[in-house]
């Protein structure tokens, strides 16, 4: 048995069995990260002798009804505060924050018996679509290393597939744990807004922020949040909800499932071979039961820019933090505080980060809030009840996660545009605060991985994964 063949549900049932050591995995796992980190730029910080401490500890208290990913070596992205490990947002301005505390998140896996190998490189505060801005280099995606892995949780879907890791945590803003899980070949789950709390989460835009998994499968992707989910005290924005029993409706039954293609995802701007491999997946998911038809939703034209306005003006809010006064990298040679702030926020950020926050600032300033900010708004909320109205005749959506296949490397900075373009599938699921899950679903002729987008309404998560799930089991041979 190679281990590294193995899901991480399926690892962890070889651990219960006795089959396979938790320290034996991690060694494993560290073992290909010692070979294959050098060529992809997967990780920021490795946490090998933390992981087999951690590993030796929880061997010694394995029990038979230990939870399903009980000893499963996993990374997480470096937004995610970590305490006691550094978490550097992929930023300068960050490089030698260590946190005093652990993300809700982090702290229920390490309860079902997770173990962190490392925090993953990322796009710089998460603001990227290719995973080139971060401070550490770019990350490069293991299906081809001279192609960019997406961001802005690249390094998450980079880790996974290249097997350093049975899974990944990221986090999603606009897609990004669904556009590098399409570009990498994995499977990327962004849960409904609330479900997963936000504790510990560096914010990028705090509305439209979700942590969720990277995992070879939806059914890891359902174990993972079965694990994670729920209502947290210390996140006012966490909901309420059915949690705990995704992975248990995953049952490969579509019959009376209605899936909708919005044909406005299926038109100018997308890539033919992504188009058929799409399609080819609606045929997959009929032949499990569903009902599939094409229906318009005009919406469409209008997510970028709304995205863009929005999850730019938070940033500009949330980043004023980092100032150099109370945390993270300081500037040298600074006359007075003014002085500092400047020195220290230009060259402690990179420059899409500061684009970003020039942009939300410049459309929360009061000549122009009321023409920009407020305006989005009201956009975002005319885009979720075309959402709702979409839902109240379909279970699912299905599209496809981006308009074309990874790009080259370097492509896409170039021209910053193109790159915002490219969320166009997947910031409306954020928007609307809905689950996606991001599902491979074929190649493109030079061998690179597509991804197919199933969109599932508000609380429907276990949905969403259920019909993912379903898809996997018709095309896995």
């Amino acid at each position: 048995m190679d281990i590294l063949d193995l899901t991480a549900l399926e690892l962890g049932q070889a651990i219960k069995a006795g089959q396979v050591t938790i320290p034996e995995a991690t060694r494993t796992a560290l073992e290909v990260i010692a070979r294959e980190n050098p060529k992809n730029n997967a990780f920021i910080t490795l946490c090998a002798d933390r992981a087999m401490d951690r590993a030796k500890a929880l061997q010694d208290g394995l029990r038979p009804d230990a939870p399903p990913l009980y000893g499963v070596p996993m990374a997480a992205k470096d937004n995610l505060c970590t305490q006691g490990v550094k978490t550097t947002c992929a930023s300068k301005i960050l490089g030698d924050f260590t946190p005093p505390y652990s993300a809700t998140a982090l702290e229920r896996l390490d309860s079902a018996g997770a173990v962190l190998l490392g925090k993953v490189n990322m796009d710089e505060f998460a603001m990227g679509s290719t995973s080139e801005t971060s401070f550490y280099g770019p990350v490069k995606n293991p299906r081809d290393l001279t192609r960019v892995p997406g961001g802005s949780s690249g390094g998450a879907a980079a880790a996974v597939a290249a097997r350093m890791g049975w899974y990944a945590l990221g986090s999603d803003t606009g897609g990004s744990i669904r556009q590098p899980g399409s570009y990498c070949g994995v499977t990327g789950m962004k849960p409904t807004y609330g479900a997963v709390s936000r504790y510990g989460l560096i914010a990028y835009a705090s509305s439209l922020d979700q942590i969720g998994p990277l995992c070879r499968d939806a059914r890891d992707c359902a174990a993972v949040l079965d694990a994670m989910a729920g209502r947290d005290r210390r996140d006012s924005t966490s909901v309420d909800g059915p949690y705990g029993n995704v992975l248990a409706q995953l049952d490969g039954d579509l019959r009376g499932v209605r899936i909708g293609l919005p044909r406005e995802c299926f038109g100018q701007g997308l890539d033919s071979q992504v188009e058929a491999a799409v399609r080819e997946m609606a045929r997959a998911l009929a032949g499990r039961g569903a009902a599939v038809e094409e229906f318009s939703l005009p919406v469409m034209d209008y997510v970028v820019p709304t995205y863009y306005i929005l999850a730019s003006a938070e940033a500009s809010s949330n980043l004023s933090r980092f100032d150099g006064v109370k945390y993270g990298w300081r500037a040298e040679g600074y006359e007075d505080l003014t002085d500092l702030y400047e020195k220290t926020r230009t060259q402690g950020f990179g420059k899409e980060v500061k684009r970003r926050i020039l942009l939300g600032t410049f459309v929360l300033s009061s000549g122009y809030f009321d023409a920009y900010y407020k305006k989005a708004l009201q956009v975002k909320s005319v885009i979720a009840g075309a959402y709702r109205d979409a839902f109240s005749k379909y279970d699912l959506l299905l599209t496809p996660v981006a308009p074309t296949t990874a790009p080259k490397l370097g492509q896409s900075l170039h021209d910053p545009l193109k790159m915002y373009l490219s969320d166009i599938y997947t910031v409306p699921v954020n928007l609307a605060g809905l689950p996606g899950v991001s599902v491979p679903c074929g190649a493109d002729r030079d061998g690179l991985p597509i991804g197919g987008q199933l969109i599932g309404p508000a609380m429907g998560d276990a949905l969403v994964l259920k019909a993912a799930d379903a898809y996997q089991q018709e095309v896995r041979p």
